[in-house]
């Protein structure tokens, strides 16, 4: 992933949302769906992990672009590839206790480097000094903290030989003249390369049980003809070999299927702010975010997410009806920096005590007015209300509108009750009897349960 084409992906999401519908690929009914996708609309919250060559030099995971630099002068970093501390148990551990229901793990991203142990090539980690399938361990260790498991996978390889240099390629041509590009691409293969792909998804999805996510990145239409689309991909034939191998998998949308009714299953908001979610109502989605400004292990960045930020993603998300994917990027000896703990643990603390307005939980329902500085979100199963207050407003909070519907109210981390009563100044308005000392959690929370 890459910030600066953030809006190239949101662009493509929102495109593919409102185009008119003509097509389908798959005889899945409406029900069906629902069914399928039960568990991750319930679940909202899990964990993405970018991990790769990209997390020896440290800086960004497309530094091999950033940087154009060629196979020769990155090969370096798969040669020392030696993450002595990974402990995949240890990162599952950690996902669990921040209530993470779900997790991806980079299976190959754009620099080409499989971290399994694919019999397509000689670019994967069982031929590094760590000599070892770390898919493999991966997907046991979160499979045994019961967090479903998900591959992301890159449509991208910037080194395979007959995958096309394009406009995002390290290789990219300093003369963007289509005769430069096609002197670089002479003897390239597309089809090659997208039997290599389909090779590779059916290891990853025959030889690890069942998979629950799929999550391909990314289309990069146009771009003066330099870019790649459905075409170049295979994507339907690729889509049809996905669900073929995993039937109830769930597949993201950057296949550049959006012509099809049943091309995706969810969209994918990238680093979005919370207020820009707002357009994805009533749609199925899952914004990815990062603790800071880069996906792979970067070193000297320090543009890192406070506790507060990092709850206003996952309560706005979860507030507008969407899940959030938050990612960790390990470092090159297979741990956590101690900037990525610290932000998971202060997770952890708030979920242990507040997850019930997560889990199963989406916008509120029309007639209940979200109150300044906080986000309301709610359970349809339960009928419970919880208002996360980002401000803390003193000892009252009105809840405009809410005469008559509310039965009860207390805060959620320890059940102990609030008092309310009818507005003096508007009868149709509550006011909740707030303690002058704010309870000791960033976002407190209240939960109302409605008449």
């Amino acid at each position: 992933m890459y910030r600066t084409i953030s809006l190239i992906f949101l662009f493509v999401v929102l495109s593919a949302a409102t185009l008119q519908a003509q097509k389908r690929i798959f005889n899945e009914t409406a029900q069906q769906k629902e069914k399928r996708m039960a568990w991750w609309v319930h679940d909202r919250f899990g964990m993405f992990i970018h991990w790769g060559l990209y997390a020896l030099p440290a800086r960004h995971e497309w530094v091999k672009r950033w940087e154009r630099l060629n196979d020769t002068q990155y090969q370096p970093y798969f040669e020392l590839f030696n993450p002595d501390m990974f402990d995949a148990k240890a990162w599952a551990k950690a996902a669990k206790a921040a209530g993470m229901k779900y997790a991806v793990l980079t299976t190959k991203h754009h620099e080409g480097f499989c971290l399994f142990d694919s019999k397509y090539t000689d670019y994967k980690a069982t031929n590094t000094p760590a000599k070892r399938d770390l898919v493999k361990e991966f997907v046991e260790a979160f499979r045994a903290e019961g967090i479903k498991v998900g591959f992301y996978y890159s449509l991208l390889d910037w080194r395979h030989p007959d995958f096309t240099i394009d406009v995002l390629h390290p290789q990219q041509p300093a003369n963007e003249a289509d005769t430069a590009y096609a002197r670089l691409n002479k003897g390239r293969d597309m089809e090659k390369y997208r039997q290599y792909m389909r090779n590779q998804v059916t290891e990853l999805l025959t030889r690890y049980g069942k998979i629950d996510i799929m999550w391909l990145d990314f289309s990069y239409p146009g771009n003066k003809g330099h870019g790649k689309d459905h075409t170049d991909w295979g994507s339907v034939e690729l889509l049809k070999l996905i669900r073929k191998l995993q039937p109830g998998i769930i597949v993201d949308n950057r296949l550049d299927l959006g012509a099809y009714e049943d091309g995706e299953d969810f969209l994918t908001p990238e680093q979005v702010k919370v207020e820009e979610l707002d357009q994805f109502r009533g749609k199925t989605w899952e914004t990815c975010q990062t603790f800071s400004g880069s996906w792979g292990y970067f070193r000297d960045e320090d543009t890192w997410k406070t506790h507060k930020q990092l709850l206003a993603l996952l309560i706005g998300a979860v507030s507008k009806g969407g899940n959030l994917i938050l990612n960790v990027g390990p470092t090159a000896r297979g741990v956590f920096d101690a900037r990525a703990s610290k932000a998971l643990d202060s997770v952890s603390h708030w979920m242990k005590y507040n997850n019930k307005s997560v889990y199963g939980c989406t916008y509120p329902p029309t007639g209940f007015e979200t109150p300044a500085n906080t986000m309301v979100s709610y359970n349809p199963q339960t009928k419970r209300l919880y208002v996360h207050l980002f401000e803390y407003p003193g000892n009252t909070l009105t809840l405009p509108g809410y005469k008559g519907k509310i039965k009860y109210a207390h805060f959620l981390h320890d059940n102990s009750e609030i008092r309310f009563k009818t507005a003096e100044s508007n009868s149709n308005d509550l006011v909740l009897s707030l303690p002058n000392k704010k309870p000791g959690f960033e976002v407190p929370v209240i939960e109302l349960v409605l008449q």
